[in-house]
């Protein structure tokens, strides 16, 4: 497994003693964690593929938690992003969360309350990376359609009959079905349901 597709917590906060006492509480539970002293270092580190989620000091000097979000959604990051406020960042982190961030945590926490906030984010974290990858080998089977076969396809997830399809396309009944069966083969689909079911997603991505 590439290392990068281990989940893990990525703590970004310029104050070292918190760095060591989150990473303390981690290795506590063994959930596996590394820590950056700025958010310069973090995005050195950045690779697209990380798995996990993102525990970030809202306020740090430098580029701040929030100009680090900023760049990490241009770079099409997928981590979750859990911010570490003080009680005078609250609107700093609810404007986060407009922006994605995934929750925010206000000083000072229970370490339950963070461990349990950080158990949602890789939960939320392991998901999106499911669907992405379950998007990506569906983007592959359906390029590996013909023209002819993307066009059945389209009709027949739209619920058209092979008798209409044939009319529309100009070709025969026994075209229409042959067609068909090579979609369904190709698309890996275990029946029509599954098949509109398919489109939807392709047309959500």
């Amino acid at each position: 497994m590439n290392k990068n597709h281990e989940p893990a917590v990525y703590v970004v906060d310029d104050d070292a003693a918190v760095r060591d006492s989150l990473g303390f509480l981690f290795s506590s539970v063994d959930l596996k964690h590394h820590t950056f002293a700025s958010a310069q270092d973090f995005l050195t580190a950045f690779q697209p593929d990380l798995a996990g989620c993102l525990v970030l000091d809202i306020r740090m000097p430098g580029m701040s938690g929030l100009e680090l979000q900023e760049e990490l959604n241009t770079r099409g990051s997928t981590l979750p992003v859990i911010f570490i406020t003080g009680h005078g960042d609250v609107p700093m982190a609810v404007e986060a969360m407009r922006h994605g961030a995934l929750d925010f945590i206000q000083k000072p926490f229970r370490d339950q309350e963070l461990l349990d906030r950080v158990n949602t984010a890789l939960d939320t974290n392991k998901r999106v990376r499911t669907d992405n990858l379950e998007t990506s080998q569906l983007r592959k089977r359906y390029e590996s359609l013909t023209s002819r076969e993307k066009e059945v396809f389209a009709k027949v997830a739209n619920g058209k009959a092979n008798k209409v399809i044939a009319y529309e396309l100009g070709v025969s009944q026994r075209t229409v079905e042959i067609h068909r069966s090579h979609v369904m083969e190709k698309m890996a689909a275990r029946s029509l349901a599954n098949l509109v079911k398919m489109q939807i997603k392709l047309m959500r991505n």
